[in-house]
């Protein structure tokens, strides 16, 4: 299914992919307690010889603040040192897409984060679009999103994915292609693995971090690039009813980028998108690197 990187860091050094393995023991696995990172990167257009990452210190440090709750201290300069020199060892030529991890790497079944080993590993994927491009069909989940106070929701950990696997594949079983979850009070949060972002007249809305949403890199960027280019954009409350009369709707994320919506449930969405579409050609610009105001958002390595 996936092309992934011919080398991997694992256990504090390179060596094949294949050869990354874990133990059916490892605590991680049985407890979610892990955190990871996800970044795009892309050969420079306008020279082979070089690759671009998008916003590279920004997931370094999410990535570094995930860890600490994990009690792993974990410095966003050494994880940043890691990756770049995974994408130079791996040499890629194509689109491709950067997981770190960090996890509980002691063998054991007790649940719990003091007094236990912790791990970082670093592999890689070949990856084209993660969604449709055109636009993508979605249903209102059944799950909901979890709360602050039950989850470090500040963190990417991977415990709470499980409810991301519930909500996608509910959605695909019913015949869409990605779901929107709301939140325990009723309203909008996030998709399975994505942000959301709702224009209605020329503004621009997407829920807050108060409404138990990632704090999403691509979403950051969105709203600062929006922004700068003459928009209004509120991040409030969202409810489930403004979603179904939106003039657009669309999500974004790291691997889905900016990927508009073109049905909710049984409301189709107008065809005509263009605030989405001028984002989307806007940040496709930035991380190509053709964008001199944004040049500080790419990050280049020499392959």
């Amino acid at each position: 299914m996936y092309n992934f990187l011919p080398v991997a860091y694992f256990e504090n050094q390179f060596i094949p992919f294949e050869n990354a393995k874990l133990s059916i023991a490892t605590h991680a696995l049985h407890y979610g307690t892990g955190a990871f990172g996800g970044m795009r990167g892309i050969p420079d257009p306008q020279n082979p010889d070089q690759i671009l990452l998008f916003r590279l210190d920004r997931h370094c440090q999410r990535l570094a603040q995930s860890a600490k709750f994990l009690q792993y201290d974990l410095p966003a300069d050494q994880i940043q040192t890691a990756i770049t020199e995974f994408v130079q060892k791996n040499q890629p030529h194509k689109p491709f897409y950067i997981r770190p991890f960090v996890y509980t790497s002691d063998l054991g079944i007790t649940p719990r984060l003091h007094d236990i080993e912790k791990s970082f590993f670093i592999y890689g994927i070949e990856l084209g679009d993660y969604l449709p491009s055109d636009g993508v069909r979605c249903r209102f989940s059944s799950w909901y999103r979890q709360e602050d106070r039950s989850l470090p929701l500040r963190g990417k950990i991977s415990g709470a994915y499980i409810t991301s696997s519930l909500a996608k594949t509910e959605a695909i079983a019913s015949g869409f292609d990605e779901s929107i979850l709301l939140n325990t009070q009723g309203k909008v949060s996030e998709a399975s693995g994505m942000n959301i972002f709702v224009v209605r007249n020329g503004r621009i809305f997407t829920p807050g971090v108060d409404q138990d949403v990632l704090e999403g890199i691509t979403r950051d960027s969105i709203v600062q690039v929006a922004r700068n280019l003459g928009y209004e954009v509120v991040e409030r409350p969202v409810d489930k009813s403004e979603l179904l009369i939106a003039d657009e709707v669309f999500l974004s994320g790291t691997a889905a980028k900016i990927t508009p919506i073109k049905q909710i449930e049984n409301y189709h969405l107008p065809s005509d998108k263009p605030i989405t579409h001028q984002l989307k050609e806007k940040i496709t610009a930035i991380t190509e690197n053709r964008e001199v105001d944004y040049q500080d958002w790419v990050f280049k390595i020499s392959l």
